[in-house]
């Protein structure tokens, strides 16, 4: 059985890192090139970066950034954000990165993860699902370039898009994002039994505890995480951070 993996999940924003609350309030976090490097000495499973102003701003996303965050990263390479043909995807591909995470798009038009993995193979395809909690208390896709709910369930969109070829499906709380709360584990123990792909638990990780139980617990495939790996202490002072790998065996290890 392969050893479930940790990843830093950074987010752009005007080419800097950043780390939002509840997809709000961003606080600067740093240069990508200086945490990618700390993260390669670190023995780091995989990286996730989302470029989180690409779709807000409907724009294409910043090539000559790509390259130069993949020519650096000596792990896996997830990216996503703005991403919205497969043209877009190739090229980043082409740049050495190795899956493209698809979000905003897949709400409006989830029959791109199939194009993207006839094309590039499922292994390569993420899906990619934000979702919050309505006033009643259901679980809703969340549109986080209009920064609204949408009507979408999170389970039924999951579905659609581990059968249109999803290699992986990434689920993000936006109600956990950034709180250092630990992991909504309904959302994922509700995801993981009814998908046959891994899931990527991602929004609210603070401690190695909280790594522990999405896996153990919640039955995730991957431990995504913002906070843990850029903060230290009660006052979020910035540190690039990682667990040791020994120390994640004996953690992780089934």
């Amino acid at each position: 059985m392969l050893l479930p993996r940790v990843i830093p999940c950074l987010l752009l924003h005007d080419g800097g890192l950043v780390k939002t609350v509840r997809f709000g309030a961003s606080k600067y976090v740093g240069d990508p090139i200086n945490a990618i490097k700390i993260f390669n000495d670190k023995r780091v499973d995989e990286l996730i970066i989302l470029d989180i102003s690409a779709s807000r701003e409907r724009r294409e996303p910043n090539y000559a950034l790509i390259e130069e965050i993949a020519s650096e990263c000596f792990m896996p390479l997830c990216y996503g954000g703005g991403v919205s043909t497969v043209a877009q995807a190739k090229r980043i591909v082409n740049l050495g990165v190795e899956k493209i995470a698809v979000n905003r798009a897949a709400i409006n038009r989830p029959e791109l993860v199939r194009e993207l993995a006839d094309q590039l193979g499922s292994q390569s395809v993420v899906g990619c699902i934000d979702v919050k909690r309505s006033w009643t208390g259901r679980y809703r896709v969340y549109d986080s370039a209009k920064a609204s709910l949408t009507d979408k369930d999170p389970f039924e969109h999951a579905d659609r898009l581990a059968a249109f070829g999803a290699g992986e499906v990434l689920v993000n709380s936006v109600d956990r994002d950034g709180t250092q709360q630990g992991y909504d584990h309904e959302l994922v123990s509700k995801l993981t039994k009814r998908l046959t792909v891994p899931v990527i638990a991602c929004g609210g990780a603070w401690t190695t505890e909280h790594l522990r139980t999405v896996v153990r617990e919640s039955g995730a495939s991957a431990a995504a995480a913002g906070s843990m790996f850029v903060f230290q202490g009660p006052h979020r002072a910035v540190l690039i951070s990682y667990p040791p790998y020994n120390e994640l065996l004996k953690l992780l290890g089934i």
